[in-house]
């Protein structure tokens, strides 16, 4: 008797916190569309009242949406990712690449490589603390592709500036996290040299891990991207394809999940491989099929990210935080500019660009995420944990300054080239 009691008490509990979960996400999804229209009336991205409801109802302000219920919750972030990766990649046509060419691959290079090399030299010079700089220059590479996607998509912007900023947002994620591979042996190498134990790491190995990871991801979105062309080719209903295009991209992250690949490049080149097949009917479909879906995904993904976002961080990381901010709007928007005068891009590009590409958050915090998991392993290393903590509070904190003036200048930058819609 006791036992059923319990049982019942249990699976009354269940439905209470279901239900608690299915309530908040609710009135989580309707409040963040009117928190859109009242940010878009202020003349500001509609993506900014998105997170600005998501902080409010956070587990740092009012707790309506608990810290269990946001992580619990990371894989609709994840889903978010995934989509912005497809469409971004559907974008990304050979024939702009035979365009654009050298420009655009100059851009590439000397905005994500100045970025790193200006955070790394700045911090490293103010802090003395190397590991710690090479880690926050590798992170302050990558762009978030999906703030600036929500921006160009609220807008209908079109032009080559657009055109651009979804080449460039798309492809510098890619290098970025090659950088980070190879930045986060190199700074484990150091922590380790620190303690006379460099030694225990065979640097070859470490070195191959971000290859492979790369490499990974690239065939698993070649291949995801074949597969879903030869099914969507075939598929009649706009439901049946609605459906595939979802599925298919859930099953990639799930699989980039299971073998630790990145999901961004995965779905990514499933987009590619789809823009390059040649089916302009086919393609005009899915992208009908995508906008549909967007705007709640948007709402769900910037929400969720804004409910992650302690603002007291800021507070915390302080001196360390600003200095980041700044080297890394330097390295970005010089590095771009940069590009665009040795790239040969038009006046339009070169005055416009570097400034649209600032925001920074999903793959960046995911990023110190995963460094301070790897730094809190090195227990032979005291520091290690130290380091990994401050890159993931100075991400954090920043992520909500970028999260801020990024869409607002992706906006000012497309108004400024005339390509608003």
């Amino acid at each position: 008797m006791i036992e059923i009691e319990s049982q019942n008490n249990k699976q009354g509990n269940d439905v209470t916190t279901s239900w608690n979960s299915l309530l908040v996400i609710g009135l989580l999804t309707v409040a963040a569309l009117y928190a859109g229209a009242v940010a878009r009336k202020l003349q500001l991205p509609a993506l900014l009242g998105y997170m600005g409801l998501g902080v409010i109802m956070g587990p740092h302000v009012f707790s309506l949406l608990s810290a269990d219920l946001v992580s619990s919750l990371n894989f609709i972030i994840d889903i978010g990712l995934g989509l912005v990766a497809f469409t971004i990649g559907a974008e990304l046509k050979f024939q702009l690449f035979k365009k654009l060419g050298w420009s655009l691959a100059v851009i590439i290079f000397s905005e994500t490589f100045l970025a790193f090399l200006v955070v790394t030299l700045f911090v490293g010079m103010f802090t003395q603390d190397w590991p710690l700089a090479i880690l926050l220059g590798a992170i302050a590479a990558a762009s978030a592709p999906a703030g600036t996607v929500a921006v160009i998509q609220e807008y209908q912007a079109k032009g080559p500036l657009t055109r651009t900023i979804y080449a460039v947002v798309g492809l510098d994620d890619a290098l970025s996290v090659v950088i980070y591979g190879f930045a986060l042996v190199m700074a484990k190498y150091l922590l380790l040299h620190e303690n006379g134990l460099a030694h225990t790491l065979s640097l070859s190995e470490q070195i191959m891990q971000p290859v492979i990871e790369i490499g990974g991801a690239a065939l698993i979105g070649w291949i995801g991207g074949k597969v879903y062309f030869e099914l969507a080719r075939r598929a009649r209903k706009q439901g049946d394809l609605l459906i595939l295009t979802i599925g298919l991209i859930i099953l990639v992250c799930g699989i980039c999940q299971w073998l630790h690949l990145s999901l961004i490049l995965a779905n990514m080149g499933v987009g590619i491989y789809l823009v390059n097949a040649g089916k302009e009917g086919l393609l005009r479909r899915v992208r009908e099929l995508i906008n549909g879906i967007m705007p709640l995904t948007f709402v769900l993904f910037f929400a969720l990210a804004g409910a992650h976002l302690d603002l007291g961080a800021l507070a915390t990381a302080g001196g360390l935080s600003l200095l980041y901010f700044f080297s890394r709007v330097a390295g970005k928007a010089g590095g771009a500019w940069v590009g665009c005068v040795v790239g040969g891009a038009e006046p339009t590009i070169r005055r416009n660009l570097g400034l649209a590409i600032l925001s920074q958050a999903g793959l960046a915090v995911g990023l110190s995420l995963i460094v301070y998991t790897e730094l809190s392993q090195m227990h032979s290393v005291p520091r290690a944990v130290e380091v990994g903590q401050l890159v993931l509070t100075t991400i954090t904190a920043t992520t909500i300054l970028f999260e801020i003036i990024g869409p607002l200048f992706v906006r000012r930058s497309l108004a400024r080239a005339g390509e608003l819609g």
